[in-house]
């Protein structure tokens, strides 16, 4: 999958070989990936087993939106937030042996309780920390002073809840995930002997994406004005798409870009960040990475020889007998 081979036609190393960021996130006891068309979740049983649970991701994660550039980003950060809700939840009902299935009312029942939460702790503490000292503060400096409070809080956020055992767990699956991608991205084969040895840091990260819009919030909120508390908290609220939709863009940009130097020193606290969201994994914990991974990469596999061999026909690239060149 990571490299062309001069047997196969070319309309199928074009479809497999195209450039794609991989991805996924940590869940209870297991790690879900993103592939081109589909995701896979794969979570470790009480008992030892290894559940891989696929299914196709819907048109809208994967039609001509997700390609234009600043539009994608929302549709990336929506995608991520939904699939990762259902997959925290699948994974929950998998490690602690409940027969639960994951409803549509569960389902945006814990994604309404999320937001309320992330907007009352990053959104609306800060400007209620701040409206307290405005008094002291000039317009540019009381907003700043915002985006610093917001900052601050996030990582004693992440300090806490680094605290309890079970994240602690969860940032080691974390860290099989990126282990693995980033293994695969390097051309190793998905085996844990030629993974254990990477990184668990990587560019795409979602601490380093937060960290890019809490910078980003504060140049952009820094010349908002200063009206009432409730007017600034609607403000940044309305902007925050933008501010996504921007960090995502440079998020993409520097792991196209990774080899320049000064793109490296510029995502160095992103990465020095993850130390708190990753732990090092063990070798159980890396093979459920990796039976995560596969599972999206052979349905990408599939798909594309589906469409090679539809096409061979039409491309002319059909061999006598009627089968496709190899």
């Amino acid at each position: 999958m990571t490299g062309a081979s001069k047997s196969r036609p070319f309309h199928l190393v074009e479809i497999v070989d195209k450039k794609f960021y991989y991805g996924g996130q940590a869940v209870i006891e297991g790690v879900m990936m993103r592939g081109r068309g589909s995701v896979s979740i794969a979570v470790r049983r009480p008992d030892g087993e290894i559940v891989v649970r696929h299914e196709p991701l819907s048109g809208f994660f994967t039609g001509r939106l997700r390609q234009i550039p600043l539009v994608r980003g929302p549709i990336v950060l929506i995608e991520t937030f939904v699939l990762g809700v259902r997959a925290l939840l699948y994974s929950a009902s998998v490690a602690f042996e409940e027969e639960q299935e994951v409803t549509p009312t569960m389902l945006w029942g814990m994604a309404a309780v999320g937001i309320i939460f992330a907007l009352g702790l990053f959104l609306a503490l800060p400007l209620l920390i701040v409206h307290y000292l405005d008094p002291y503060m000039s317009d540019v400096v009381s907003n700043v002073a915002d985006g610093f409070i917001r900052l601050v809080i996030f990582l004693i956020y992440l300090r806490v809840v680094t605290l309890i055992p079970d994240i602690r767990r969860v940032w080691a699956y974390h860290g099989a995930e990126h282990k693995t991608i980033n293994a695969y991205e390097a051309g190793e084969p998905l085996e844990v002997d030629r993974i254990r040895n990477y990184s668990t840091a990587h560019t795409r990260c979602g601490t380093g994406f937060i960290l890019i819009v809490l910078v980003i919030a504060i140049i952009a909120h820094a010349f908002l004005g200063r009206p009432d508390w409730w007017l600034r908290f609607l403000e940044r609220l309305a902007i925050l798409p933008v501010i996504g939709a921007l960090s995502y863009e440079m998020i993409r940009f520097s792991a196209a870009n990774i080899k320049n130097s000064l793109v490296r020193l510029t995502i160095k606290p992103g990465l020095l960040l993850q130390s708190m969201t990753t732990r090092e994994p063990d070798d159980s914990q890396l093979e459920v990475a990796i039976s995560a991974l596969r599972r999206v990469l052979d349905a990408d596999l599939k798909s594309a020889v589906e469409l090679a061999e539809e096409a061979a026909p039409v491309t002319g690239m059909a061999d006598g007998s009627g089968g496709v060149h190899q």
